[in-house]
């Protein structure tokens, strides 16, 4: 007995090494505490070969912190603010590696990776102007009440994580199912006297196969959450032999050791060295200000207000999709760096409107050609100009909501100078061969000094 605990304590011990025998113990510790994880889940050698290989990858963690130092510093504050863990600012590394427009093949988007429905359930908006889902302040206010909802229903904050992974319904299913077993392991006798149980995983099979409605099965966990057997983390995360179905899905078992183990990187020696101890006081100072604009106003009329380029601010704000502030609100926010907020204070108050160009509709055009040709959905142009059908007539007026630098350029004229050829004007006017010979009705490449060839962007 006494060689078996030995051995037990030697085992603890090596798989320890990578994570407790470096400093910062305590800290690591207050990780787990703070997600109401137990303190021995530290020794779990999933999480330890999960933290190896993301310090193996901690200069491109690096990367991703500086990346996201203009906006990192809000979310750290707001999470604080509403009293969520630290731990889940690697949520959002873990969901998009802090990339704004992050997009998954099942069309999540944004910063926290929102669905299309959970979205719109928790007020961000998607239409033609703007997709919320990309709004740093926005999207992480939204994240935060679903995060909250998810810890009222569970009761602890690693189960938030892991539902905010796969799903309510997932969870509850795996603490249900949990539970049973524990039951079944910590009293056989009682369970198979139990006359509920045979029932129960019958509806959990009928469940799984689709046979049952979600509601069949959450009746059976308010059941057994009376019960005095209460599944920890180190349960729901076991590995359960010849089952396809185990209790969570593979991903967010791994899931929640990433967040762990990018929350413990965090604590590590490699962040006091003197080119990365910057990153540990992300979150003093908020580098980014949100200011209120008229609907309507261009990006890039607002980008010289503040004396930025129109793509430094476009990086900041990648939920506006037209580069027009959606004309139907009477304001809106956006985001610009803290540091040109002084000047944007002292400008904006003479801000003349923004200018539209203004196309006259030709013999043949669509809203759909016409869209085509200015690269945007026809769709903003029917909206922006009240449209009720799609019909147009010669020469139409239409307002086409762009800014100068996002018009096609001009159609020009161009002569064929010595040493010219069909490729090299290609090239240097920035269009496809194939194109600058069928918009010049060119059968072959040869052409002469003096031809005259015109140029197209449309």
């Amino acid at each position: 007995m006494f060689r078996f605990a030995f051995l037990l304590i030697f085992a603890a011990s090596l798989l320890n090494a990578s994570l407790v025998s470096r400093n910062f113990l305590d800290n690591d510790l207050k990780v787990l505490q703070d997600l109401d994880i137990d303190s021995t889940f530290i020794t779990d050698y999933k999480l330890q070969e999960r933290y190896k290989r993301i310090v193996y990858s901690k200069n491109r963690y690096k990367d991703h912190l500086n990346d996201a130092s203009l906006f990192v510093p809000v979310i750290k504050e707001m999470i604080k603010d509403n009293g969520i863990p630290d731990a889940f600012l690697y949520l959002v590394m873990a969901e998009s590696n802090f990339t704004l427009n992050a997009k998954s093949k099942v069309k999540a988007m944004g910063l926290w990776q929102f669905m299309p429905g959970t979205a719109k359930m928790y007020g961000l908006k998607q239409n033609l102007y703007v997709d919320e889902r990309m709004d740093i302040i926005k999207s992480t206010r939204s994240a935060i009440k679903y995060l909250k909802k998810l810890h009222k229903q569970f009761g602890k904050w690693y189960l938030a994580a892991i539902a905010y992974n796969c799903g309510e319904g997932r969870v509850i299913e795996a603490i249900t199912r949990a539970t049973l077993d524990m039951y079944y392991l910590y009293d056989k006798k009682g369970y198979k006297k139990d006359p509920r149980m045979k029932k129960y995983r019958e509806i959990i099979r009928e469940y799984q196969a689709k046979r049952l409605k979600f509601r069949h099965l959450y009746r059976v966990y308010k059941e057994v959450k009376k019960m005095k057997y209460k599944p920890g983390i180190n349960e729901l995360l076991i590995v359960q032999p010849n089952l396809s179905r185990q209790y969570l899905p593979s991903e967010s078992q791994d899931y929640i050791r990433k967040i762990i183990s990018l929350a413990l990187l965090n604590n590590s020696n490699y962040f006091l060295d003197h080119d990365n101890s910057h990153l540990l006081n992300m979150g003093m100072l908020s580098p980014i200000a949100s200011v209120s604009v008229k609907g309507g106003t261009h990006i890039e009329d607002i980008a010289k207000v503040a004396g930025l380029k129109r793509k430094e601010l476009l990086a900041l704000n990648l939920h506006i999709k037209q580069d027009i502030i959606p004309p139907y609100e009477k304001s809106y926010d956006i985001y610009i760096p803290y540091s040109t907020l002084t000047r944007f204070n002292k400008n904006i108050v003479n801000m003349k409107p923004s200018k539209y160009y203004v196309h006259v509709v030709k013999r043949g055009e669509s809203l759909a050609s016409i869209g085509k040709k200015y690269k945007l959905p026809y769709r903003i142009i029917k909206n922006f100009n009240k449209l009720r059908s799609n019909l147009l007539s010669i020469n139409q007026k239409l307002i086409i909501p762009l800014g100068k630098s996002k018009l096609p350029k001009p159609d020009t004229d161009y002569f064929v100078k010595a040493g010219d050829t069909l490729a090299s004007i290609a090239r240097s006017n920035n269009i496809k061969l194939a194109k600058l010979m069928k918009d010049n009705n060119l059968k072959s490449s040869f052409i002469r000094i003096g031809d005259k060839l015109v140029i197209k962007y449309d």
